[in-house]
């Protein structure tokens, strides 16, 4: 998948002298024929397709994604070293309070 879609923007273009995509405005067809010609974006693309579809409440999934990791930076009231790096000087957090 990762190589077909990339090569097959690269041949039409080739072949017809403009890629796939070919509406009205010029600015999208380069866009978005430059994003799927390069064999990177579409495997990051599917790569982010992939992951999302997992089942989130798995907890090997969450594991194999590093969200237990993040769980404890989930609120910002249960770190402590977060509240105090993001702590305004001269007390300036009883005017502008974190979320």
């Amino acid at each position: 998948m990762r190589f077909l879609i990339p090569q097959y923007f690269n041949e039409y273009t080739v072949v017809n002298g403009y890629g796939p995509v070919h509406i009205e405005a010029r600015w999208f067809n380069d866009m978005i024929n430059v994003l799927f010609s390069s064999e990177p974006f579409v495997a990051g693309m599917l790569a982010i397709f992939l992951d999302i579809i997992l089942h989130k409440k798995d907890s090997a999934t969450r594991k194999d994604r590093g969200m237990h990791w993040w769980d404890r930076f989930h609120s910002f009231k249960t770190d402590t070293i977060s509240e105090e790096f993001y702590h305004l000087p001269f007390n300036l957090n009883k005017f502008f309070p974190s979320v």
